[in-house]
């Protein structure tokens, strides 16, 4: 029997984008016999290779014929279920813009149980917890973990950022800027994802006892060159790091008559010993603050998370020395650095 079709370039793409993107297993089988029989196969090699019956593929064959495309989804068998439109409406915008203690649940996300309850209370209504989360997986919503985001912001946030535009806009060239910010290095990896064998769950194993350095860092705003200071066995991110990084500032940049140091609010960036000492040095180094809560004006940060990406998480170090080798080795391959700009630039009339 000749099963051949020409379904001409416009229907052919139809069927692949089914093929290939349809969340229904059974409309993407479809749409792969009707592109067999495009290809020419016979019906007993597409029986073979999809293990389905010559019924099956008849079927699905005159529905193309009929009415291309769009008539592989098929009509659905069963019931119809017991609420659509406008209800099925209400409980998507539920869940995706409201909380459950907006309509006085004792709950901070929303659950199949809560919805079921909802749509008896809205539409009298009684739907099991099973066919509501049927509904929510054919709307294209999952289950899944939300990323965090910060919402706090500083309220001179706007007034600051233009300072620092303007600073950086027009900085002379016998003075240099430095975005200036510190990590932490630990023996006890932080836990990254991994290529695994499904099912399987692999194992990183780490020292027990943490052993912890700070390092502190400076990114040139022009040159992207990074200046480190590591720190020293028992400090802690405390001023007197950061006073030592300081010193190493104006030692490595000596050439430059005045250093603008931007960092963050950290109260060790503040402190009595941090105030004595830029006003012993108050014509080499000057401090600008950037706003609070406001991680994404500092360029520097951007460095830190690759290093954390690349290197240190599931990292097999044993020794806090021989992962700082290697956190070490990394910067110096890598610098210099692209500065991410792009929160500086300043704006052009279009």
């Amino acid at each position: 029997m000749d099963g051949s079709l020409s379904p001409g370039p416009a229907g052919r793409k139809s069927l692949m984008n089914l093929y290939r993107k349809h969340p229904e297993p059974a409309v993407r089988q479809r749409a792969h016999i009707v592109l067999l029989l495009c290809d020419g196969w016979s019906w007993s090699e597409i029986e073979s290779a999809l293990y389905c019956s010559r019924r099956t593929i008849d079927r699905w064959k005159k529905r193309f014929e009929e009415g291309g495309a769009d008539a592989l989804e098929g009509r659905r068998r069963g019931r119809r279920p017991i609420f659509e439109g406008t209800l099925l409406a209400m409980i998507v915008t539920w869940v995706t813009t409201t909380l459950p203690r907006d309509f006085g649940f004792l709950r901070s996300r929303w659950t199949c149980e809560c919805l079921c309850l909802m749509a008896f209370e809205f539409a009298s209504v009684r739907i099991s917890r099973e066919t509501i989360r049927r509904c929510l997986h054919r709307e294209r919503l999952v289950w899944r973990r939300p990323r965090p985001v910060l919402r706090i912001e500083d309220p001179r946030r706007e007034a600051i950022w233009r300072k620092l535009r303007h600073l950086l806009g027009h900085l002379p060239a016998s003075e240099v800027a430095v975005f200036q910010d510190e990590a932490d290095v630990n023996t006890n990896p932080k836990i990254g994802s991994m290529w695994m064998v499904r099912g399987e769950q692999a194992e990183v194993e780490t020292p027990g006892n943490n052993v912890k350095r700070y390092l502190a860092g400076s990114l040139n705003w022009r040159t992207g060159d990074l200046i480190l200071t590591g720190g020293q066995q028992g400090e802690g991110r405390n001023s007197k790091l950061f006073i030592r990084h300081l010193d190493e500032l104006r030692t490595r940049l000596r050439r430059y008559t005045r250093i603008h140091v931007i960092c963050d609010n950290a109260s060790f960036h503040d402190s009595r010993a941090v105030r004595q000492y830029l006003a012993e040095h108050r014509d080499r180094i000057v401090i600008h603050f950037l706003p609070k809560y406001a991680p994404d004006l500092n360029p520097i940060e951007r460095i830190w998370w690759h290093l954390h990406e690349e290197i240190t998480r599931n990292h097999r170090c044993k020794t806090i020395e021989e992962l700082l080798d290697q956190v070490f080795e990394w910067l110096e391959h890598r610098r210099p650095f692209e500065v991410e700009r792009d929160a500086y630039l300043r704006s052009k009339a279009a």
